[in-house]
């Protein structure tokens, strides 16, 4: 890197420090590359590590944690009602965080990757003007845009962390536990944050709205938490939406739409998650040949290059699913195709999980997706009442899995159930590698174990299931 007066000359600017940032500032100076990563906050990790994924996996283990010591009293196992230290829980979250941003910035230096802490702002296709550095502007050959997303407000209101109605950010460094509290949003965040929170002990208020958890989920596999929730949350109003709250000094009042008994009702906290749009506002994206779509996001193709040769994109910016895996296999494409390789974002699925009690996880296509792309689809499903290991466990769930009927490739798979996050691990590589029923079928699979449900459904659809009477195709 050559250093001017005010002006750093670098190979690769990366623009964010959120996963696709770091992944793709790690891989280009693998690759040899100089690089320049330029993080505008203090820390790197971006929304996932500091106020997003991590964080709130720490809220959801301890959730599950008071949930499994309330199951084990069926089994004769008594543990007491649980004493929550809310300074002990935020600092043992804050403790994770810290330990893996920590991490990040030894990777950075070991790397010889440039860390800039600093706003950019392109002011032409190959140069940024930086804002809190010494660095006046860093001159690039090429860039890769990693900016991620920013959650929606409800209308004519704007976040003020301070306040009681908050962002995921708030909900994960709340001073104590709220007697009552309304989640606004019944997707991924919403069912996430609203159980661990009614697990911890508030008394929690769902508004969705559409008809339904988890809009776009296959309605098989959300029956089975939309019962778990419908237990443990006080009240779930879909159809609905907010019209109208008010912030007092200890409570919000919030007037409801909808389907609802009582329109008018009083909190102590509102957590908002209606949606995130990307941060592609404010960046000088218009001094540049970066194209936008109707939404907001950075156009790119299959290299993860956008209308501007020399710029590319990496996360949220460059359009759903919002997810951080999916941003670090971007920003590591993006990172080869500069450094010369061959490389392009060419996948059959990107797994998701929702991490409820119970988890729910899916890759490739759903059933109603795949007969919308005309493929003759057939399904194969094993409800875990069937398996001994789930039973051990007192787990309810289910796996199930689309198969185009004819050549009886794996479409898609999707599971409800204890430790799903792992399970679909198999079902992407099934479906990522093209495999056939009989592939999984066949795979020996441990007994007994949660895994074995994978090869189960998959005999169940070829007529097969040991544990289950089969009603698929019948095999010679």
């Amino acid at each position: 890197m050559v250093m001017g007066e005010q002006t750093l000359e670098t190979q690769v600017a990366v623009i964010g420090g959120g996963p696709g940032g770091y992944a793709a500032a790690f891989r280009a100076a693998d690759l040899g590359l100089e690089v320049a990563l330029i993080n505008q906050e203090e820390r790197l990790g971006g929304v996932c590590l500091l106020r997003g994924c991590i964080p709130t996996k720490v809220f959801s283990e301890v959730a599950d944690l008071i949930h499994d010591a309330r199951q084990a009293e069926d089994w004769g196992v008594r543990f007491g009602e649980p004493d929550i230290d809310v300074g002990a829980l935020r600092g043992w979250k804050d403790q994770v965080v810290n330990r893996l941003t920590s991490g990040l910035e030894k990777l950075t230096d070991t790397r010889d990757a440039q860390l800039i802490q600093a706003r950019a702002t392109f002011e032409s296709s190959n140069q940024v003007r930086l804002e809190g550095s010494d660095f006046a502007h860093v001159k690039f050959e090429h860039a890769i845009l990693a900016t991620g997303s920013t959650p929606i407000p409800l209308p004519g209101t704007a976040f003020d962390e301070a306040s009681r109605v908050m962002s995921s950010a708030g909900a994960l460094s709340l001073p104590d536990i709220p007697e009552r509290l309304l989640v606004v949003g019944g997707g991924f965040n919403g069912t996430e944050l609203g159980s661990a929170y009614a697990a911890l002990g508030s008394r929690v208020t769902l508004v969705e709205l559409t008809d339904g958890l988890l809009p776009g989920v296959d309605r098989d596999l959300v029956r089975y938490l939309a019962r778990r929730i419908k237990r443990s949350f006080e009240a779930t109003y879909f159809n609905t939406k907010v019209a109208s709250l008010e912030e007092r000094e200890d409570q919000v009042v919030v007037t409801l739409e909808g389907e609802v008994d009582d329109s008018q009702q009083t909190f102590d906290r509102v957590l908002v998650f209606i949606g995130r749009r990307p941060n592609t506002q404010g960046i000088g994206l218009e001094q540049t040949q970066v194209e936008r779509d109707e939404d907001g996001f950075v156009i790119v193709d299959e290299e993860r290059r956008t209308t501007d040769e020399r710029i590319f994109a990496a996360g949220d910016i460059a359009g759903p699913p919002l997810l951080a895996h999916k941003a670090m296999h971007e920003g590591k494409i993006a990172a080869e195709v500069i450094a010369g390789e061959p490389a392009a974002f060419d996948v059959r699925c990107i797994p998701a999980v929702i991490y409820t009690d119970p988890q729910i996880a899916w890759c490739g296509l759903t059933e109603i997706e795949a007969d919308e792309a005309d493929f003759d689809v057939q399904v194969g499903h094993f409800p875990w009442g069937a398996s001994g290991r789930a039973l051990t466990m007192e787990a309810q769930g289910l796996t199930k899995m689309v198969f185009e009927a004819e050549t009886e490739r794996v479409l898609g798979v999707g599971i409800v159930g204890r430790g799903a996050e792992d399970l679909i691990a198999e079902g992407a590589l099934a479906v990522e590698m093209g495999a056939l029923a009989e592939d999984l079928a066949l795979t020996i699979h441990p007994h007994p174990s949660l895994s074995e449900t994978e090869s189960e459904a998959a005999e169940a659809f070829l007529g097969l299931s040991t544990h289950i009477l089969s009603r698929g195709k019948k095999k010679e």
